[in-house]
């Protein structure tokens, strides 16, 4: 028996913001708060355990450290990486420098706090 990833933790300044964002890029909804001020955030109609994580945006004061050791990588579903960059530029995303030589078949992003993500080219079906 293997393990799922259920769901990624985000430790964050502002949960409503980032879940705003990450609600638009993903198509997802609230699915719940916590008394902590945390939020989390997951598909429409499915939540907690269906075969997509959920992320929970967890409030934070701490800073966040130089480079995050780990990050999301998105693909679009529904238009092609050109008009998805677009759209997540429009959401508030930003471009981010990480070194990139300009061939890379991906852009490297960053959510309204600064969290690297990266949008790889190949189109993905929707689930």
């Amino acid at each position: 028996m293997a393990c799922r990833i259920s769901e990624l933790v985000i430790d964050c300044a502002d949960p409503d913001r980032l879940a705003a964002f990450w609600s638009e890029v993903l198509g997802y909804v609230e699915l719940g708060r916590e008394d902590d001020g945390s939020i989390e955030i997951g598909p429409p109609g499915v939540g907690f355990g269906g075969p997509q994580p959920t992320l929970v945006l967890s409030p934070s004061s701490d800073p966040r450290p130089a480079k995050l050791r780990l990050h999301i990588d998105v693909n679009a579903t529904d238009r092609d990486q050109d008009a998805e960059l677009q759209r997540l530029l429009a959401l508030g995303a930003g471009r981010v420098d990480v070194g990139q030589t300009g061939t890379e078949s991906w852009h490297v992003l960053a959510d309204p706090e600064g969290n690297e993500f990266c949008l790889l080219y190949a189109r993905l079906q929707p689930l």
